[in-house]
């Protein structure tokens, strides 16, 4: 069985560690996790695994090497690792923003077997949506590798790395904006009277449900919607309020900004 490296436990990188382990798809001795944190060995040993920290060093030299550190962490790693990776073998998977594959390979090795990843959040309870950006080094049995690592958290789809800062917008920024909503509407139910925890409860199955009826159902959002807007009933009137108060335009100008921070963050575009 090949060897995983993981650098970084947080969110992400304890998310996909967790599903990892449940899968069974990696000997368990064969899984390397370098963590600043010393918290985390509680997290490998819940996990039911060795409750052991390996050096950056250590986990770079595995066949499958997972870089889940934050974006203005990830220059110091990759300079402590860079010589210790094989770059014949080794297939590297950055879910790190703003950092595209020509820059990392300019960071590592020109011939650095790199795929790019944005998950989100919802991962954490194997409800994620990750996209997945393949270099030309890689070959088929990396690209394999790699997406069925990230697929055991969520659910993956290629998409042209000129998209992945889109991406970042609509997908790995916005569940804050879906948290933010949830969080307003449970205020409006407490301020009609309805106890806090009811109230949240009944708003996050509301955002449940209408997105795996977007899914299920294959039709558009704004057919959705005028399913629920009967004539001058209580939504419609809802719906114009929001449309006052420039809701879609909000939520694009905020996915928008997302989308340009990320794109920023790596430094210089390519």
């Amino acid at each position: 069985m090949k060897t995983l490296g993981i650098i970084g436990c947080g969110n992400m990188g304890g998310a996909i560690l967790k599903a990892v382990a449940a899968s069974g798809k990696y000997d368990k001795q064969n899984i390397y996790v370098a963590d600043r944190n010393p918290d985390t060995l509680k997290k490998l040993e819940s996990y039911g695994l060795q409750p052991k920290l390996y050096t950056n060093k250590e986990a770079a030299s595995c066949d499958i090497l997972l870089l889940a550190v934050k974006p203005q962490v990830l220059p110091l790693v990759t300079e402590e690792i860079r010589d210790s990776i094989d770059y014949g073998k080794t297939v590297i998977i950055s879910i790190a923003p703003g950092y595209t594959i020509s820059k990392l390979q300019s960071m590592l090795n020109s011939g650095a077997r790199i795929v790019r990843a944005m998950p989100n959040t919802p991962a954490m309870v194997g409800k994620g949506m990750t996209a997945v950006c393949v270099g030309k080094n890689v070959g088929d049995e990396g690209d394999a590798d790699a997406t069925g690592l990230l697929g055991l958290t969520s659910d993956t789809e290629k998409v042209p790395e000129g998209l992945i800062d889109a991406v970042v917008g609509v997908s790995g920024s916005s569940p804050a904006y879906v948290f933010m909503m949830i969080d307003a509407l449970a205020d409006a139910a407490v301020r009609y009277g309805m106890p806090r925890p009811q109230a949240l409860h009944f708003a996050a199955k509301a955002v449940e449900g209408s997105a795996a009826l977007a899914l299920e159902s294959g039709l558009h959002p704004g057919q959705l919607k005028d399913m629920v807007c009967s004539p001058a009933g209580t939504t419609i009137e809802a719906v114009a309020v929001l449309e006052k108060e420039g809701f879609r335009n909000a939520v694009i100008a905020a996915a928008s900004a997302a989308s340009e921070k990320s794109a920023l963050m790596g430094g210089k575009k390519d």
